[in-house]
């Protein structure tokens, strides 16, 4: 029997978010209800509410979830009633030519619930990512669903459903970071201090932080960062080199998503070193390099898409990890609020105060 839930939607561009009553339908094949525990407020949200992802309103907001697993579907096997699991918006499909060549981390065909989640006037909902957290139930595939130890703090968990993955997943996966590596990131915000959090697990030597924001330098150090530089004062690609025996970074992450920071990211790399995206461009943006110098400098130039996780793999690997005192997870929550708090989030974190705000319900 469907059920009536609160949600946070996006009605139109541009627009105040509002709390409405959401309609949660019972799954069917291959889906899975959710009980949301926590949910992380990611700038994707912010994009989907300004129409910079598409203009499917009204929009379902939240992604970056934990939560318990209510009921499933038929043929649902690998998650059943009462687990604790992480929501993740690639549910690989294990048949595609990806999946079959054993990469499924590019799984080029992952999938969403099948049903549609409406408002009570039957009007259907776009859920961000195929996710819809901001509720206190939300309708997935069940392949979107990730157990992991239910003895982690939900607001913890649920941040790896998207930022902090993308991030350590950029340094460890993407940029493959090595010990004794050398490595800079550009955008010290949420993702940008996963990355470095990712390089010192990886045993990175040097870890240099790069921000306009002076208060998100002094984070990235928490995080793990060796050497900051502010780049409103300073070229970061002069100040990279000379951290580096006036080589360059072997890995540098660019975290912002803009063609002026990734050029800072393709200069600040050593010879033959890697260059990850994994800030997210707007559609307009365009960049232009010489292309004898990507011939000339050789190495990497990455794009880092959800960190390549594969969230079966790496979900219960970082809380462990996160249990075990050496990833702290906890230091990305820096505020917990409710579902009509999320408008204000989104300006804590439009203006840089905040690394997450987290809806606990």
């Amino acid at each position: 029997m469907p059920q009536h839930v609160q949600g946070v939607i996006a009605p139109g561009k541009n627009e105040p978010v509002r709390v409405e009553t959401i309609v949660i339908p019972d799954p069917g094949p291959g889906e899975a209800v959710v009980k949301v525990q926590a949910c992380g407020v990611c700038h994707t949200d912010l994009h989907y509410k300004q129409g910079g992802i598409n203009d499917e309103f009204p929009f379902l907001l939240g992604h970056e979830a934990a939560g318990v697993v209510e009921s499933v579907g038929e043929g649902v096997t690998d998650v059943a009633p009462g687990d604790f699991v992480i929501l993740n918006w690639r549910a690989v499909c294990g048949q595609c030519r990806a999946c079959l060549r054993g990469r499924p981390w590019y799984c080029f065909d992952t999938h969403n619930a099948e049903q549609k989640m409406t408002l009570l006037d039957g009007t259907e909902l776009s859920p961000a990512l195929g996710i819809g957290a901001f509720a206190e139930k939300t309708l997935v595939a069940a392949g979107q669903c990730t157990k992991v130890d239910p003895e982690v703090s939900p607001a913890v968990a649920g941040l790896l459903g998207c930022g902090v993955m993308a991030g350590i997943g950029a340094a460890i996966n993407t940029g493959q970071v090595g010990r004794g590596d050398s490595v800079a990131v550009i955008g010290c915000g949420g993702v940008g201090d996963a990355a470095i959090a990712g390089a010192r697990l990886a045993g990175a030597a040097r870890i240099i932080a790069v921000d306009i924001d002076d208060r998100k330098l002094e984070t990235a150090k928490s995080m793990g960062a060796t050497h900051t530089v502010n780049s409103r004062s300073t070229d970061p690609v002069e100040a990279i080199r000379e951290l580096t025996g006036g080589n360059g970074a072997d890995v540098v992450i660019e975290a912002v998503g803009r063609p002026e920071t990734y050029q800072q990211a393709f200069y600040a790399r050593d010879l033959a070193g890697t260059v990850v995206l994994v800030g997210v461009p707007t559609p307009e943006m365009r960049l232009e390099l010489p292309l004898l110098d990507v011939f000339g400098r050789g190495g990497s130039l990455k794009s880092s898409w959800y960190g390549d996780c594969l969230p079966s793999r790496d979900f219960p690997m970082l809380v462990d990890l996160h249990q075990q005192g050496r990833l702290d997870l906890a230091a990305f929550v820096t505020e917990t609020i409710g579902l009509g708090d999320i408008e204000q989030a989104f300006g804590r974190m439009h203006d840089g105060d905040v690394l997450r705000s987290v809806v606990v319900f």
